[in-house]
């Protein structure tokens, strides 16, 4: 069984199979300066939303409050207010997560104070989701995730929340369009910017990935990793995606490295992330729409040197600005946050008490993959297990177990 990469079309005829590449990205020289650049995707933006905004169901965007969402929701309701329409607009909110917020490494502040100011800023008629632990936690839910994207992702209430999300969208919108993909496309991650994410001899998320996440996460047996040389993989895949950046003649070695980089998130990284979000929105009938994967846009920002992506020292420096005019001073301002996670405890508790379950089945074949004391010791913690890192062992271990549960297959080490 193999994927058929983007781009590419694979047919089959008589003569057997075979593949055609139709688009890749290419290196190219960009000679436009800040102020063109700026116009140039503000123009391409203003494009994209038009054409996506096409449909003869029921629209709407998906609001996070973050500067990728709010940019497109706040040009898609110009572009309605002048056929005489409001945008409707969703965002997904946890039971207290504003009153009881607790910043950490990966998110500073929560969504939701954004959220309402983007939607009066552009007149949305908007609605939150608020879900609470219990529906998160839910094993059933679980089972529809993990049917949704066919593998044991083990992205936990990430995954639960989209699904749940979408699932109230669908009874009100048939087509929701996204920002995914804007961080890939204008430099938004932390590892854009971090030096040891820059100089690591891998994919440069997954520096910062063990930082945030460390050990808590890794509950795999190391028989079982080892014997799948994980290790060595990886560094095929991540000089096979090197190789395939094309340098121009002159580039200095830091532009050409945060090239790659660029390269990397595009052709790698962001496959994950609309797998994820495609999956999970056709499994409940919405079809989510993705402006910034548009490919002239594409091309043009992938071509543009880092330098412009990052004038002003920011992240996405060149939509913060091409976008300002239509955004409240606080998503201008705001720091770059993940899609959102769940600070329940309640939420923690009940992966416990699941977890707890799972031990009290000793032959079950989970154990054959998943190493039984450190589920163990995750499930009996008594703190910290609010924050997603300490959590997301305990997430990968019953998404596994479920995966195992629903299909039953047959697992072969050695």
């Amino acid at each position: 069984m193999r994927e058929v990469e983007p781009g590419t079309v694979v047919t089959v005829d008589r003569s057997g199979l075979s593949a055609r590449v139709y688009w890749r990205l290419e290196t190219r020289t960009h000679t436009d300066d800040r102020d063109t650049t700026v116009a140039t995707v503000r123009s391409l933006l203003d494009d994209i939303v038009r054409r996506q905004l096409v449909a003869d169901v029921p629209r709407c965007t998906l609001l996070s409050g973050g500067l990728d969402s709010s940019a497109m929701t706040a040009l898609a309701a110009r572009q309605l207010a002048e056929q005489g329409e409001k945008v409707r607009s969703f965002a997904v909110d946890f039971v207290g997560q504003t009153d009881n917020f607790v910043a950490d490494e990966l998110r500073g502040t929560p969504d939701t104070p954004f959220v309402h100011d983007v939607a009066r800023l552009a007149g949305t008629d908007h609605q939150d989701i608020v879900l609470d632990a219990e529906s998160l936690a839910d094993p059933a839910v679980r089972e529809l995730v993990i049917r949704a994207r066919d593998l044991p992702a083990g992205f936990g209430d990430m995954d639960a929340s989209l699904l749940l999300l979408f699932r109230a969208i669908r009874q009100k919108s048939t087509v929701a369009l996204s920002g995914e993909s804007a961080d890939e496309v204008f430099g938004g991650y932390q590892q854009f910017f971090d030096e040891e994410a820059r100089r690591a001899d891998t994919f440069p998320w997954l520096a910062t990935m063990r930082r945030h996440f460390g050990e808590d996460a890794d509950v795999l047996r190391t028989d079982f990793t080892d014997s799948l040389d994980l290790k060595g993989y990886i560094a095929d895949g991540y000089r096979t995606a090197v190789a395939a950046v094309d340098r121009l003649d002159g580039e200095n070695d830091f532009e050409y490295r945060m090239r790659q980089i660029s390269h990397m998130h595009l052709t790698r990284f962001v496959r994950a992330l609309l797998d994820r979000k495609d999956r999970m929105s056709m499994a409940v009938g919405l079809e989510v729409r993705v402006p910034f994967c548009d490919h002239r846009l594409v091309e043009y920002v992938y071509n543009a040197p880092w330098a412009l992506k990052s004038f002003d020292g920011r992240e996405k420096s060149l939509l913060r600005e091409a976008s300002s005019d239509v955004l409240p001073r606080s998503v201008y301002d705001r720091v770059k946050s993940p899609y959102p996670s769940t600070q329940d405890p309640r939420y923690a508790r009940a992966l416990q008490d699941q977890a707890k379950k799972l031990l009290a089945r000793p032959s079950h074949a989970v154990f054959d993959l998943v190493d039984r004391d450190r589920v163990r010791r995750a499930a009996e913690r008594e703190a910290p297990v609010s924050t997603q890192a300490a959590r997301r062992g305990l997430e990968r271990a019953l998404d596994l177990a479920g995966w195992l549960d629903l299909y039953s297959p047959e697992i072969v080490l050695g």
